[in-house]
C-alpha cells in the first residue's frame, strides 16, 4: 500500500466565508474513502481540487504524476448533439489514437455495463442513464482514483445496486461524497467528516459509516465532557485573577499566561460544539381519529398508451407508513397525484375522509419563488410564523434550519439545493396535515438533517406516503411497501428488506422465478383449448434446460472476466476476439432462455 494523494494545510473560502481550513490529509492507493460532512462544508470544492479543476486559496497537493484521476460531478453535461458512442471515445482520445482501438474500448464498455446502444443521442436518455454514462465516462480511462460526487443522484434502485457491485470490485482508489448511508456502507472503508467541530477540521474512522457513526458519538461526548472539565479549570482561575497577585513573580506569570491558554482552549471548544447542531424538524398533524384517511382499490392508470401501474391498493389510517419503489419512470408521482386526486385513475375506485388534509413535498419544488427571500420563503410578508399557536420571529424559525441571519435578505435561487430543501420543509411543518406526502425528500438534505427528518417522521401522528431512493429512510420509516416495476404491474411487501430478497431471489434464478410464476393455478380450459403436450424428446429436453441456462450463464460469466483481463486491455486484435466470444456466449443464453419459454408456453 503507497500514498496516492496528499493534500496539506488545504484552505478554501467562497466571498469570506471559510469552507475549510488547514486541512491536512492523506490517500492510500487501495483507499475506499467516504466524504461526508454538513451542506456547504466544502465536500464537491475539496473533490474538485483533488482532480485540479480547482486550486485552494492556500496549502499544496501531492501526488504522483502518472496518477489518473476520474471525475463524476454532481451536475451531468454533455457536449450538444453527442451520442452514447461518442462520449466515451472522447473521453479515451488522448489514450487511444487508432479509431479502431477506441471502437473497441467502446464496445467493451457498452456491453460491460449495459448502456444504451452507441448511436443513442445523449439528449434523448432519461436522468438515470444520462448518470450511468457520465460514470461509465470516467471508468473508460482507467483511473487510479476516481471521485465520486454524489453519484446516486438520479440514479432509481436498480441502478444504485448497479453502481454498488460495479464499486464492490473496482481495482482503483474511491473518494465518494454521498449522503446515502446505505450506500457509503457497502462501498467505503474508510468514513471522513469535514466539519469545524473537530479539531483538525476534519474526523476519520477507518470503517464503514456505521462504525463511524459509533466512533463519531463517543469523540463529540468526550470534547463536550472536556469543555465541561475546562469550563471549571476557568472559574478557578478568573477567581484567582480577580483577586490579584501579590507580587509580580515568574511563577504567577506563568498562571496567568496557563489560564489565558485554557481559555483560549475553551472557546475553541465552544465554538466546536456550537457547530454539532442539525435542523429542528418537527411536522404537525391534525389529530383526526378516522381510522379510515383514504382507501383505493384496483387503481389502474395509463399515460401515452403506456400501462404504469394496475390493480393497486391503498390503505391508510393514522399512522401508516408507505413507501413507493420503482425505476424511474415506472408511475410513483403519478400514483401520487391519482391518490391525491389531481389525476383521475383508469379505473377503481378512491374514497378519502372528509375534509382531509393531504401536504406534499414535491420533488421537483416548483412552488418555491425563486425570487424572493429567504425571509419571505419562510413567512411571507410577515416577519412571525404561527406554529402550533406560538409566534416565533423569523429569524428564530430560519435558525431551526441552520440559516444564518445574514441569509435572510437572499434570493432563494441563490441558496444551494439542500438549503431549498430545508425551506420547503420548514413551510411544510406551518401545515397540520392527516397525510403527509413526501416525494423524493432527501435530495440535497445532508447526513444531519436526514437523521433529524427520520426522527420527526417517526413521531407524526397521522399517515405518510414516502418516494425516496434512500434506502436507509424506506428501511427505518415504511412497514408496507408497493413496487413497481416498470411494466404495468405493482407488488405489494411488507417493507424494502422483504423487496430487496425478492428481487435477488429472481436476480439469482430467473428460471424458477418464471416456473413459480407457471405453476400459479389458471382456470381450466376446454379439452379443446387445451394446448398439447411435449413429445418425450421436447420433455427431455424441458428437464435438462435450467441445468443448460445455468451452464451458458456461467460461461458467459467466464468471457465477460476475459474481456476485463487487464493484460488485454492494449492488445486489440485479441481483445476483438474476446469481445466476440462474450457476444456468442451471451447470445447462446437468450436463445436458451427463448426456448424454454417455447416449450413452458406449449406444454401450457
Amino acid at each position: 500500500m503507497a500514498t496516492l494523494l496528499t493534500c496539506r494545510l488545504l484552505s478554501k473560502a467562497y466571498h469570506a466565508r471559510p469552507l475549510f481550513e488547514g486541512l491536512s490529509i492523506s490517500f492510500s492507493d487501495d483507499e475506499r474513502a467516504a466524504l461526508i460532512g454538513p451542506n456547504g462544508a466544502g465536500k464537491s470544492t475539496l473533490l474538485r481540487i483533488f482532480a485540479g479543476h480547482e486550486a485552494p486559496d492556500s496549502g499544496e497537493i501531492n501526488a504522483p504524476r502518472s496518477v489518473r484521476v476520474g471525475h463524476v460531478t454532481q451536475e451531468d453535461v454533455f457536449p450538444a448533439g453527442a451520442t452514447v458512442a461518442s462520449v466515451l471515445a472522447d473521453a479515451i482520445a488522448d489514450q487511444y489514437r487508432e479509431p479502431h482501438e477506441r471502437e473497441t474500448q467502446v464496445n467493451i464498455a457498452l456491453t460491460r455495463h449495459g448502456l444504451p446502444p452507441g448511436d443513442q443521442p445523449v439528449a434523448a436518455l432519461s436522468g438515470g442513464w444520462r448518470k450511468r454514462l457520465a460514470i461509465v465516462r470516467e471508468l473508460i480511462i482507467g483511473p487510479d482514483l476516481l471521485l465520486l460526487d454524489e453519484p446516486t443522484n438520479h440514479l432509481d434502485l436498480d441502478g444504485i445496486l448497479w453502481l454498488e457491485d460495479l464499486l464492490r470490485t473496482a481495482r482503483f482508489a474511491l473518494i465518494v461524497v454521498s449522503h446515502d448511508r446505505h450506500f457509503l456502507e457497502n462501498t467505503t472503508r474508510r468514513t471522513i467528516e469535514i466539519n469545524p467541530a473537530y479539531p483538525e477540521g476534519y474526523y476519520s474512522v477507518d470503517g464503514p459509516y456505521s462504525r463511524f457513526i459509533e466512533k463519531r458519538a463517543d469523540f463529540l461526548a468526550g470534547q463536550r465532557t472536556q469543555q465541561v472539565s475546562l469550563a471549571g479549570k476557568v472559574r478557578r482561575e478568573l477567581e484567582w485573577l480577580k483577586r490579584g497577585a501579590k507580587a509580580r513573580t515568574g511563577k504567577s506569570k506563568a498562571r496567568k499566561d496557563a489560564a489565558a491558554r485554557i481559555m483560549s482552549e475553551l472557546r475553541g471548544l465552544q465554538t466546536r460544539n456550537g457547530r454539532d447542531v442539525a435542523a429542528e424538524i418537527n411536522f404537525d398533524a391534525t389529530g383526526r381519529q378516522t381510522k379510515k384517511l383514504l382507501v383505493a382499490e384496483e387503481l389502474s392508470k395509463q399515460l401515452g398508451g403506456k400501462p404504469l401501474f394496475s390493480d393497486v391498493g391503498v390503505w391508510l389510517t393514522p399512522g401508516a407508513r408507505l413507501g413507493l419503489l420503482g425505476p424511474n419512470g415506472s408511475g410513483k408521482s403519478t400514483l401520487i397525484r391519482v391518490l391525491t386526486g389531481e389525476l383521475e385513475p383508469d379505473s377503481g375506485r378512491i374514497k378519502r375522509a372528509d375534509d382531509l388534509r393531504v401536504v406534499l413535498f414535491d420533488q421537483q419544488r416548483e412552488e418555491l419563488p425563486k425570487e424572493r427571500t429567504l425571509s419571505q420563503a419562510l413567512c411571507g410578508e410577515s416577519d412571525y410564523v404561527n406554529y402550533r399557536g406560538q409566534q416565533i420571529h423569523v429569524a428564530g424559525w430560519a435558525q431551526r434550519f441552520l440559516f444564518r441571519s445574514e441569509q435572510l435578505n437572499m434570493e432563494v435561487g441563490q441558496l444551494s439545493g439542500g438549503e431549498q430543501a430545508r425551506i420547503l420543509i420548514a413551510r411544510l411543518m406551518l401545515q397540520p396535515a392527516d397525510i403527509l406526502i413526501l416525494d423524493e425528500p432527501t435530495n440535497d438534505l445532508d447526513i444531519p438533517s436526514l437523521d433529524v427528518l427520520e426522527e420527526s417522521l417517526e413521531q407524526f401522528a397521522g399517515a405518510i406516503i414516502l418516494v425516496t431512493h434512500d434506502r436507509f429512510m424506506l428501511d427505518r420509516i415504511c412497514d408496507e411497501v408497493i413496487a413497481l416495476d416498470g411494466n404495468g404491474e405493482a407488488h405489494t411487501y411488507s417493507g424494502y428488506a422483504q423487496w430487496l430478497d425478492a428481487r435477488r431471489r429472481s436476480r439469482q434464478s430467473p428460471v424458477a422465478e418464471k416456473s413459480d410464476k407457471k405453476a400459479k393455478p389458471a382456470p381450466r380450459k376446454s379439452a379443446a383449448a387445451r394446448p398439447k403436450k411435449l413429445s418425450y424428446k421436447e420433455q427431455l429436453e424441458f428437464d435438462q434446460m435450467e441445468e443448460r441456462i445455468l451452464e451458458a450463464e456461467a460461461r458467459a460469466e467466464e468471457c465477460r472476466a476475459a474481456v476485463e483481463d487487464p493484460a488485454v486491455a492494449s492488445a486489440h486484435v485479441e481483445l476483438g476476439r474476446r469481445c466476440e466470444l462474450l457476444h456468442e456466449a451471451e447470445a447462446c443464453v437468450e436463445k436458451l432462455y427463448a426456448r424454454w419459454a417455447e416449450l413452458d408456453a406449449k406444454q401450457g
